[in-house]
């Protein structure tokens, strides 16, 4: 056993200065969410044409949800709402 104190991690500027701004949130969630637009009309296009539904397409629309759904979290943030911030 050490006696040395334990060193909390303070976040870095740049990851503070992430959450603080609202246009870098929107700019890279909603680039996350245009990306899986993109990948899903590729997918789609495939079925569209009436190939069957292959293992590829499906991984190419659980991908391009995934995307979706990260792109949310980024804009919507929910892990700096979910503590109440004391000062």
């Amino acid at each position: 056993m050490s006696n040395a104190p334990e060193a909390t991690a303070a976040p870095s500027k740049s990851l503070q200065a992430f959450k603080d701004c609202w246009g870098c949130r929107a700019v890279s969630g909603g680039g996350l969410i245009l990306s899986a637009a993109y990948v899903f009309n590729a997918a789609r296009r495939v079925m569209k044409q009436g190939a069957p539904t292959s293992m590829g397409t499906v991984a190419q629309l659980t991908f391009a949800a995934s995307l979706a759904a990260w792109g949310a979290v980024i804009i919507t943030d929910p892990v700096g709402k979910s503590h109440r911030k004391t000062t």
